[in-house]
């Protein structure tokens, strides 16, 4: 499954692939970037090779869409990633579905039911070290 988050409205926006190959993340790229056609497009992903395909990233220069990667291991700044625990604990925990169809079924049903009550994301790590500029981690 290849998503992305919406912020403005905190929807989920997703498409089931065989692969996840740069190809299938271009795809979708272009998918994304029709459904939201005007002003510049932020795309935060991890250090997945895919996303780094330079054919991928000259077309993203072209269309006005920023790749911006998170730092290795530290997919928690991604907010996508809270949303993916949800689906994962509604969806997936526990389940033992009879085919991949039933699996994306299950997935689909819960996005759609996510989507409908979904809210703007805002308050990102409110009172967290993270987002005070003075806030230095030690390091050995």
């Amino acid at each position: 499954m290849l998503a992305a988050l919406d912020l403005a409205s905190g929807q989920l926006f997703y498409r089931f692939r065989d692969r996840k190959r740069w190809q299938e993340f271009f795809g979708f790229l272009r998918q994304i970037r029709t459904r939201f056609p005007i002003g510049r497009l932020f795309v935060v992903c991890d250090n997945f090779s895919p996303h780094r395909k330079g054919k991928v990233a000259d077309w993203c220069a072209d269309h006005d869409v920023a790749l911006v990667f998170t730092p290795t291991h530290a997919s928690w700044l991604n907010w996508i990633e809270s949303e993916f625990t949800a689906l994962r604990y509604f969806t997936l925990d526990g389940s033992d579905y009879p085919s991949h169809t039933a699996q994306e079924a299950a997935i689909a049903g819960y996005i759609r039911w996510a989507n409908k009550r979904a809210m703007p994301k805002q308050h990102f790590a409110v009172g967290s070290k993270i987002r005070r500029p003075d806030y230095l981690p030690s390091v050995a």
